[in-house]
């Protein structure tokens, strides 16, 4: 079973679909598929059921399995599918109560394993469909990949969005967030993102600076297959090691000396 190519792996909030094959690796992560609890009280009652803490254990997880298990595999293709508005409310129970020692703790694990994906040596790609999830804290994930693909079709809503846990909460190894990263050396875009209050459309997304790419329904196949195709030809996890130039640019801290 090993060496079937399209092994799957299956968490309840995380799935790891791998192509050994095609040397690439699917990973998906799905939004609150309920109410979440928003005191401290109902948080702890609810322990690790508490979704960010469950989410991003098991996203720790695929993460360590991809890096330890499957060195062969360097592009992976990183979804968030379900209820962006649920991982919004999420972010404004983290953020309310952020003070909580529970709630602190959930945090810096998120931070952790964010700071892991930074640090793994192969290449991500972030594709962002209609019925994505890449809000809030969710966007970090979109932030930390090489590449995002927004879906630009008329005929079916895209969009994402930004809470107040992407203003930095989730520090770099650098010490900056990942907006900051996105635009460093242009202060003003920098501010007009950070204030922007709705969601965005693809294109909107893509005059921001926010995605790398917005391809229309007739170029989207196309684009995503060469681009997983050439990338996968090549030797991903060596051109990780200069694509950490930009994941990694501004102050240079004891981390980024490491890593």
């Amino acid at each position: 079973a090993g060496s079937m190519p399209g092994r799957r792996r299956l968490h309840t909030a995380v799935t790891l679909q791998i192509d050994r094959a095609k040397r690439t690796a699917e990973l998906t992560i799905q939004a609150p598929d309920r109410p979440q609890p928003d005191s401290p009280d109902a948080i702890v009652a609810a322990g690790d059921r508490f979704w960010p803490l469950r989410a991003f254990r098991e996203l720790d997880d695929a993460l360590l399995r991809l890096r330890l298990n499957e060195p062969e595999i360097g592009t992976v293709l990183l979804r968030a599918v379900g209820d962006p508005e649920a991982v919004l409310a999420v972010d404004r129970t983290l953020a309310t109560h952020q003070d909580h020692w529970l709630v602190r703790e959930v945090v810096s694990f998120i931070k952790r394993t964010l700071k892991r994906l930074d640090l793994t040596s192969r290449s991500f790609y972030a594709l962002i469909e209609p019925g994505n999830a890449f809000a809030g804290t969710l966007f970090e994930l979109a932030l930390a990949c090489d590449r995002s693909y927004m879906l630009d079709d008329p005929d079916r809503p895209n969009s994402i969005a930004l809470s107040e846990m992407n203003r930095g909460a989730y520090l770099m190894s650098n010490g900056l967030s990942r907006l900051e990263l996105r635009f460093l050396g242009e202060p003003d875009s920098l501010a007009t993102t950070v204030a922007h209050d709705g969601p965005y459309d693809p294109q909107a997304a893509l005059e921001a600076g926010l995605v790398t790419f917005a391809p229309d329904d007739l170029d989207w196949s196309d684009e995503v297959r060469l681009a997983t195709e050439e990338r996968a030809a090549l030797s991903p996890d060596a051109l990780t090691g200069m694509e950490a130039n930009l994941r990694f640019a501004g102050p240079e801290t004891l981390e980024t000396k490491i890593f």
